[in-house]
């Protein structure tokens, strides 16, 4: 478990042979394994092994650790098996190298909003490329709200689903995120296939979806955010939630929170007309309009404003009642707006490329009426994903579901060239990630 170099002290031997003198016969195995311990940490500095310092620090295990540190960290922190403190742990991690902005190379621009620019990078810890959000730091207002919610809350998020926060780099002009790089995001992929997926992938992306989705529901986080530009996907076709700027921890479930939250087309009706009591629901139609998208190749309610927002909803899925809506009657938005009485269309006639089982979990997301929407965990079992094996519920948070031999991304009838094995022909592209 370690290694080590001897340090002899003639006064420690001597002591610990004196002692098992004095106990004399009396030795159970057990006392005999602690002096001997004892006895053997004595002649040897004990010097964790580079895993050992993983694990303690929480690191990734293709870190490059500085020549030197195992040593100096032996000489001046606790042994292992003490607790480090939170002190201590962040005085390793920052002689590591986390923490300094020199320890990463920018590379590529990714993108600029209004408070950040995302940058391609590379750390010179572990080799790998990262994704570098650099947020502005204003003197008179600090860190963007938007920023500290973020690293609040994906600090303590580790999900395969959900994309980790590495390092948090702080300098006077600039708060700096580290993230794990990620090819690109579920619109572009949409795009590079010409938005004709195979139904098989549509239904891999989704599972993994509703999987980062539970995983933050059980822990009272909702995103507030989904869309498919949201949605990261690596070479191997690992999909990620990304982008928690705008997410919010809840404490119960009709706490008051902003309306103006997810993007227009993926926005619930009842946050459309002014709700701010939600819960967890509020994320799951944005699920179920992102489920469309992929399905039919676009999206389904493009609208350019509220009203314009709410009236393709309505054309599709019929004006709301007080059987389907409790309470829709009373809300003065929609009386202002006075819709047509539409009728429900059906939606196999917009997706013809679902099957009955897909249609039936597309308006399990699509309620109206928003405790009555289907969630995450729920959705996970519905009968759509049987095709993926029982083998997805059982594998721990952190796996991925394609360390299962059962899942693999297939051809997208719409791609030129593609990076994922089809029907076990060996790797043959699917669409350029």
């Amino acid at each position: 478990m370690f290694i080590g170099y001897p340090k002899f002290d003639n006064k420690e031997i001597n002591k610990c042979f004196n002692k098992i003198v004095r106990l004399n016969g009396d030795l159970t195995a057990q006392t005999v394994k602690e002096i001997v311990i004892s006895f053997l940490s004595t002649l040897f500095i004990i010097i964790p092994r580079h895993e050992d310092l993983n694990k303690r620090l929480s690191l990734p295990a293709d870190i490059r650790i500085p020549d030197g540190y195992l040593e100096k960290l032996q000489l001046s922190s606790p042994p292992f098996d003490q607790p480090l403190s939170r002190r201590s742990r962040r005085a390793s991690l920052s002689e590591i190298g986390f923490g300094k902005l020199e320890t990463y190379i920018k590379l590529d621009k990714l993108g600029e909003g209004t408070y950040a620019t995302v940058f391609k990078g590379r750390s010179k810890l572990t080799d790998n490329l990262v994704a570098l959000k650099e947020i502005r730091l204003e003197h008179e207002e600090g860190a963007p709200c938007t920023a500290i919610r973020e690293v609040s809350l994906l600090k303590d998020l580790k999900h395969a689903n959900i994309v980790t926060l590495h390092d948090i780099v702080h300098t006077d002009k600039s708060l700096t995120l580290v993230f794990e790089y990620l090819d690109k995001d579920l619109k572009q992929y949409m795009d590079d296939c010409g938005n004709i997926m195979s139904m098989h992938n549509v239904k891999v992306f989704l599972f993994q979806i509703l999987r980062g989705l539970s995983y933050c529901h059980k822990r009272k986080v909702l995103h507030r955010d989904l869309k498919p530009q949201n949605l990261l996907i690596n070479e191997k076709g690992e999909l990620k939630l990304a982008d928690f700027g705008l997410a919010r921890a809840k404490s119960v479930p009709t706490k008051t929170y902003s309306n103006e939250v997810v993007t227009l087309w993926y926005r619930p009706p009842d946050v459309l007309l002014g709700s701010s009591e939600y819960s967890t629901q509020i994320d799951m139609w944005g699920v179920g309009c992102i489920f469309y998208e992929m399905a039919a190749g676009r999206p389904l309610f493009p609208g350019s404003t509220v009203e314009d927002e709410l009236h393709l909803i309505f054309r599709l899925l019929g004006t709301p009642t007080e059987d389907n809506w409790p309470g829709i009657s009373s809300i003065d938005e929609f009386k202002s707006y006075n819709f047509p009485k539409y009728k429900p269309q059906p939606l196999i006639n917009h997706a013809p490329r679902l099957d009955s089982e897909g249609i039936e979990l597309l308006l399990a997301f699509l309620r109206y009426e928003s405790k009555k929407r289907i969630s995450a965990e729920e959705a996970m079992k519905h009968s759509y994903f049987r095709q993926l094996g029982m083998r997805v519920y059982t594998i721990p948070e952190s796996v991925s579901i394609f360390t299962l031999k059962e899942v693999q991304l297939q051809r997208d009838p719409g791609s030129r060239s593609s990076l994922y094995p089809d029907s076990g022909e060996g790797p043959r592209p699917v669409c350029e990630i």
